[in-house]
């Protein structure tokens, strides 16, 4: 339990995403910490690891003294109920009081006051969540770069980079997304773009961040950006189909990331899709910060 000035029990969320790491903490209604750090460290797949990178974030954001009285956490690349779990265990070791974790994309509805509804994630990569009336937990998408992740940032990019290609194979003269790919990864013409997206040492970050260049290159005028933006929307509605299909209730989907909700033409590209495959979805962007979730979730706790 925390001491004064802070009275009655003080509640803690965190938002571990693939990028920042958001803390925030009340006692009551009263802020006593809102912290942003890089979630450089944070290591999911090793429990141990991952309860000790989330005890030194809590130590380093709130006040000497200061203890939490319950807590929730949502955390990138957290994909299983089981590893999920026991990371949960590994934090008690170190806050013996009541503790959630759940994967970052489960945040979304809580943080929009939702009791039940699906998480749409789409920023750097793409992933959907939900749950079924028996509370089971369904995650579709989410892959990685590589192999999925269509309709987030680094996904947009690598459809772009084959679409380009294609287009070179067919003999067209390079578009603005040509150009715009050829510049963002400063390579003198086409076929040199093979090389560079095969050099990225982390290939979600670094293919990720070209995709301003696919959006400029749509709104200049390239059918090949507006195809591939189109694409990554009806991408991104079928991971709410395929959440439907296996018996989560998707009335409401809670639409979050920096990619998205950034992007005018793919977030209507998304709904566009959506009501053509799930009419009776209604899409929300989220206007809050997803570490509201956690916090919501920690007073759940209590």
């Amino acid at each position: 339990m925390q001491e004064a000035p802070f009275s009655g029990p003080l509640v803690l969320g965190i938002d571990v995403g693939g990028t920042k790491t958001h803390l925030r903490a009340l006692a009551g209604d009263t802020p006593v910490a809102d912290h942003v750090r890089f979630s450089v460290g944070w290591r999911p797949h090793d429990p141990v690891a991952a309860a000790g990178w989330l005890a030194a974030l809590i130590a380093e954001a709130l006040p000497p003294g200061v203890r939490p009285s319950a807590l929730a956490v949502g955390g990138h690349a957290c994909e299983t109920p089981r590893q999920c779990a026991q990371i949960r265990t590994a934090l008690q070791l170190h806050f013996d009081v009541p503790a959630l974790v759940v994967g970052d994309a489960e945040l979304l509805a809580p943080a929009a006051g939702l009791d039940k509804g699906a998480g749409l994630v789409a920023g750097t990569g793409s992933v959907a969540v939900g749950r079924t009336a028996d509370g089971a937990l369904v995650q579709v998408g989410g892959w990685g770069a590589a192999l999925g992740d269509e309709g987030g940032s680094a996904g947009l990019v690598r459809e772009a980079a084959r679409a380009v290609w294609a287009a070179h194979d067919r003999g067209e003269e390079p578009d603005a997304l040509a150009a715009g790919l050829v510049a963002a990864f400063e390579v003198p013409e086409v076929p040199a773009l093979g090389a560079a997206l095969e050099r990225a040492q982390d290939v979600s970050a670094e293919w990720g961040r070209r995709a301003p260049a696919v959006f400029a290159a749509a709104e200049a005028g390239s059918h090949l950006a507006r195809t591939v933006i189109a694409e990554g929307g009806r991408a991104l509605a079928a991971l709410v189909a395929r959440l439907a299909a296996r018996g989560v209730a998707v009335d409401d989907v809670v639409v979050a990331g920096g990619t998205i909700l950034a992007q005018p033409l793919l977030y209507d590209a998304f709904t566009t899709a959506l009501a053509d495959s799930v009419p009776t979805a209604r899409p929300q962007p989220l206007r809050v910060p997803p570490v509201e979730g956690a916090v919501a979730l920690a007073r759940s706790l209590l």
